[in-house]
């Protein structure tokens, strides 16, 4: 009998963290829960971003008619018909966390547009799990492009930052 009561909580915990997943607009959780020495319960829970793949198939067809009618929108993606990731002086994320662009709050950022910075030079930190990472710049060049925003979430291989 407690195993049913025990499953049936699992469920409704697994619930939950689904609909935490879907309200923070998540794409994974991942959740140990140990109950004794020898029981636990591990969750990892995903799912796919097809709000982006729709949006991107919409805006093909769409755009042509609603020119006229809302030509903000179209602006957008005519100024940047390539994916920044696929840009070649793309800076892209290692890893999932949050961005942080100074060492800390109120200090001078490590990069801003038109800085010139050096191969190794820190643009940015990414923390994930307590862990505060330093992202170097793969090359020298100048930042043309800071595609971030300070505390903002990034995913695995986001643009972070472009240099040229």
């Amino acid at each position: 009998m407690s195993k049913k009561t025990s499953h049936d909580s699992d469920v409704s915990f697994i619930q939950a963290l689904a609909e935490l997943l879907r309200e923070n607009d998540l794409t994974e959780l991942q959740v140990k829960r140990d109950y004794a020495e020898n029981d636990s319960l591990n969750v990892r829970v995903s799912r796919k971003m097809q709000t982006i793949v729709q949006q991107s198939m919409q805006a093909a067809p769409v755009a042509p008619a609603a020119a006229a009618a809302a030509p903000a929108a179209p602006a957008a993606p005519a100024s940047d018909n390539v994916d920044p990731a696929s840009h070649p002086g793309a800076v892209t994320s290692p890893m999932v966390g949050t961005v942080y662009m100074a060492a800390e709050p109120g200090a001078a950022n490590f990069v801003s547009v038109g800085a010139s910075v050096k191969e190794g030079d820190t643009l940015l930190i990414i923390e994930a799990m307590k862990t505060m990472n330093h992202i170097p710049a793969p090359r020298a060049g100048t930042v043309k492009r800071i595609m971030v925003e300070d505390g903002g979430a990034v995913e695995f291989g986001a643009p972070l930052v472009i240099i040229e």
